[in-house]
């Protein structure tokens, strides 16, 4: 499946791209729609014809949608590259950087970070020390400087991407249609220029469609994400911030919070400099944010949460009579 738009979807068969109905393959959940990237049954015949049923996926990427009702939202599905672009014509936002890779980990597909426009930081000794920056966030994944507009870079990015299906994501401005349009060899996708303000692209992509690369493979481009909220991604978090969960297992107690525990091996590489204190607050950050999705469709992570807030409760409470026992 190559776009779906409104309960319609264009598909690729033996025939070439046929346009079908979804109407059958449309539950409740929205984890089981269609998206681009899934492989489906269509009617051989009909107008219209119509998806019966789609095979199981291999990967998935899932993010939280932005409305109340925390649902989860599919954006792509048997993926094996998360190509996420970073605009090095802004400032680096390592802790969306650290956001997208824990849902491309958790997805089940190697992510990629592609640092794009990287001809507007001439400079090479400041070129290097963003990319310092992003690799210090991102341990075990590749990080590639690219220019689009001088084709820099492009030759490792494209046979990264030639192996497999990639989706392309980032906020919008990122530069991803003018990649995606570099990786084709042709303008497919529709681009604006940057605004003199800032610097910054537009937002153009407005929805998913999977191209086929020049060089082999084909790429997912994706409208730009303002909101990357996590979805049930904690073991994709423990993927991000590896350096933590490794220190953790050498604390002295096994539930360890590293907040101000003795024997606190993460606080101890913190005081040392070995571990950015950034890293760590984002870490929390991110924990404690899949434990509130979690919560939400979990009842034993719900008691688990209210347990832990009487446990904090309680240690408040005796802290303040202790005091109190003091002063008196």
């Amino acid at each position: 499946m190559i776009r779906v738009d409104r309960g319609q979807c264009d598909v690729i068969t033996a025939d070439g791209v046929v346009r079908a109905d979804t109407a059958f393959v449309t539950p409740h959940d929205p984890l089981r729609v269609v998206c681009t990237g899934d492989w489906v049954a269509v009617e051989p015949t009909g107008n219209p014809r119509y998806v019966r049923a789609y095979l199981p996926r291999r990967t998935a990427f899932v993010r939280s949608t932005s409305s109340k009702r925390s649902e989860g939202q599919i954006l792509a599905a048997n993926v094996d590259h998360a190509v996420v672009a970073l605009s090095l014509a802004a400032e680096l936002d390592l802790g969306r950087v650290e956001r997208f890779l824990a849902l491309a980990w958790e997805s089940g597909a190697q992510p990629v970070v592609v640092l794009t426009k990287a001809d507007l930081v001439p400079d090479a000794v400041t070129r290097a020390h963003l990319v310092q920056d992003v690799e210090t966030s991102a341990p075990g994944v590749p990080v590639l400087p690219v220019s689009a507009a001088f084709g820099d870079g492009l030759d490792v990015l494209a046979a990264v991407v030639s192996g497999g299906t990639s989706v392309l994501l980032g906020q919008s401005g990122a530069g991803k249609s003018t990649l995606a349009n570099a990786l084709l060899g042709t303008d497919v996708m529709e681009v604006q220029a940057t605004r003199d303000v800032d610097g910054k692209g537009r937002h153009t992509t407005t929805t998913r469609n999977l191209l086929a690369l020049p060089g082999g493979g084909v790429l997912i481009d994706t409208p730009g994400l303002r909101g990357v909220g996590l979805w049930d991604a904690g073991t994709g978090v423990g993927q991000v911030f590896s350096e933590i969960e490794e220190l953790a297992a050498e604390c002295r107690f096994h539930d360890c919070a590293h907040a101000a525990e003795p024997g606190c091996a993460v606080l101890a590489a913190v005081d040392s400099g070995a571990l950015p204190e950034r890293r760590l607050d984002s870490y929390r950050k991110l924990l404690r944010e899949n434990q509130r999705i979690v919560a939400k469709t979990d009842a034993r992570v719900r008691a688990e949460i209210r347990r832990e807030w009487k446990r904090k409760g309680a240690e408040g409470r005796a802290a303040m009579e202790a005091k109190k026992g003091r002063w008196m």
